[in-house]
């Protein structure tokens, strides 16, 4: 099957030509944010997730309505009989980041249009979950790429 791919240039660009968030890192200095974690999102959120929660000795909770996925990326997920949801925790390439911050600094990241707040930070022993927009939790495993294996 060959996708239509015609119009399509938010998500051939995102793909084809992946761009570094240089802009979030200057936002970040600007507000005098430090993240204490940060990750590109190239093998998944679920993976850079589970590699942020592991290394820092953490679990997580992030909810799926506060998910920032495009509409074109929604549609074309759509098109292909693919949840959006599903593909945004195991797809990647895109070099979106994915950052902890301290508590203190959440009121200073609240307006940006250009970050989202998706989930917090948790004890290890309550594990990495998603709550869904059905109020459901799943635990989160990684299934996007492992270049390692």
């Amino acid at each position: 099957m060959q996708p239509d791919l015609e119009n399509q240039t938010y998500i051939i660009g995102r793909q084809l030509k992946p761009e570094a968030r240089l802009d979030i890192i200057q936002y970040l200095a600007e507000k005098e944010v430090t993240p204490t974690a940060m990750m590109d999102v190239s093998d998944g959120l679920s993976s850079e997730l589970l590699h942020i929660c592991k290394q820092s000795g953490l679990g997580a909770v992030i909810y799926e309505e506060k998910l920032p996925i495009h509409s074109d990326s929604k549609m074309m997920g759509m098109q292909f009989g693919l949840d959006p949801t599903a593909c945004a925790l195991s797809g990647g390439e895109d070099y979106e980041l994915l950052f902890t911050i301290k508590q203190e600094d959440y009121d200073k990241l609240t307006l940006s249009e250009e970050i989202s707040v998706i989930g917090y930070m948790q004890e290890a022993d309550k594990g990495v979950h998603i709550i869904t927009r059905g109020g459901n939790q799943h635990a989160i495993t990684a299934q996007g790429w492992n270049a390692f294996k």
